[in-house]
């Protein structure tokens, strides 16, 4: 059922793409952002998780070199019924995480060398489950969909801009199409966000469930977003940012954060989980 509501959600913003694309262009839009499309989502499918893991300079562990680690993996993904995901490390301080993958057999869990020195055990496996949680749901795969056709989106306004838009007899009102070309990548955008912030809810409860501790993941997110503020991660870009547990950028100030944040506030995850206590 997952796997199926994954794929009507790449189907539809495929259409929605293609649609854009059909109105700014006509015919020959509408090919060109079909080409688009499939082009992206196939690339997607199967080569974000190694891209994002080489940006992030990761580096693949197992129970020789991180024991501690992959036991608490291992015990989790027993519990969830799940298959042993691949473990990577990154070298940063920022203490992080984050879960990539198209599917099951394809996932893998990457965490900072910052969250291991900080985190106790029992908030190193409640982050573990949220990013657990995420595989289980696909969440990685639709996340890196939506931001991909939200960024052809905006190709295709810029598109627009420059060529005039269609050009077929029964080409759109200029008004109307420009207001689209403008009101489009942003509302694309603010989805984007949305998708992600409602799977962090998701993943928040998916961990709480899977640990019996709510608590655990309330002190995790607690000591991450203290420690996110005061520190940077220097590879961190916002194509990949919807992905980590905590927003790599809170340590910046950015206007309009609130909405084009791409994670809820730490404070509503915590009054979340507290009701499930």
């Amino acid at each position: 059922m997952e796997k199926l509501k994954t794929y009507f959600l790449m189907i539809g913003l495929t259409l929605i793409f293609i649609w854009f694309g059909s109105f700014i262009g006509g015919k020959s839009g509408m090919i060109i952002a079909f080409v688009m499309a499939v082009g992206m989502n196939f690339y997607a499918y199967y080569n974000s998780d190694k891209q994002v893991l080489a940006h992030y300079n990761a580096i693949e562990v197992d129970e020789s070199s991180a024991s501690g680690l992959y036991k608490i993996v291992y015990r989790l993904t027993q519990r969830a019924n799940l298959p042993m995901p691949r473990l990577y490390i990154i070298p940063e301080q920022q203490p992080n995480a984050f879960a990539t993958g198209r599917d099951y057999e394809h996932s893998a869990v990457a965490v900072t060398e910052g969250l291991l020195q900080l985190l106790d055990d029992e908030e190193v496996e409640a982050v573990i489950a949220h990013e657990l949680s995420h595989i289980k749901h696909y969440d990685m795969l639709i996340g890196t969909i939506a931001a991909s056709l939200a960024g052809a989106i905006s190709m295709l306004a810029n598109f627009g801009f420059l060529f005039g838009g269609s050009s077929d007899e029964e080409s759109p009102n200029p008004i109307v199409a420009i207001i689209l070309m403008i009101v489009m990548p942003l509302g694309a955008s603010i989805i984007q966000m949305s998708v992600s912030r409602n799977r962090e809810f998701m993943a928040d409860e998916g961990a709480a469930r899977l640990t019996g501790h709510p608590e655990w993941l309330q002190s995790a997110l607690m000591k991450l977003d203290s420690y996110a503020r005061a520190t940077i991660l220097p590879e961190a870009e916002p194509q990949s940012a919807h992905m980590f547990i905590i927003n790599p950028f809170s340590g910046k100030d950015v206007s309009l954060k609130e909405l084009f944040s791409t994670h809820p506030s730490t404070e509503a995850r915590i009054e979340r989980l507290e009701m499930l206590k």
